[in-house]
């Protein structure tokens, strides 16, 4: 089975770093590195309105995996970090309620 342009896999993922990405040409970027199991992707994600970078590693996280890449300011992100528009209208982190395990697809 092949997957069409449209689909994506989104899977578990846990923070294992974060910083703040002010060279970014978006507001409140983020820096992260997921563990997703079986390798680490790099991320960008516009997380800085309601999270904090420290608070960030440990936090279970939902991000597409198979969307390809793509440089922002020369940070490679490998990977879509999910978020919702909150009540102001910026991103706000989708995470799982209970732990789960790193890696898993949502279905």
């Amino acid at each position: 089975m092949t997957n069409s342009p449209f689909d994506a896999t989104i899977r578990v993922a846990e923070v294992r770093d974060a910083e703040p990405f002010p060279e970014a040409n978006k507001p409140e970027m983020t820096k992260l590195w997921l563990d997703i199991g079986d390798e680490t992707l790099q991320s960008a994600a516009q997380l800085g309105y309601h999270h904090d970078a420290d608070e960030l590693v440990g936090t279970q996280v939902l991000c597409a995996t198979n969307l390809g890449s793509i440089r922002i300011a020369g940070f490679k992100s490998e990977a879509l970090t999910v978020g919702v528009p909150g009540d102001d209208g910026t991103p706000v982190l989708v995470t799982p309620d209970e732990a789960v395990p790193v890696g898993g697809t949502l279905y």
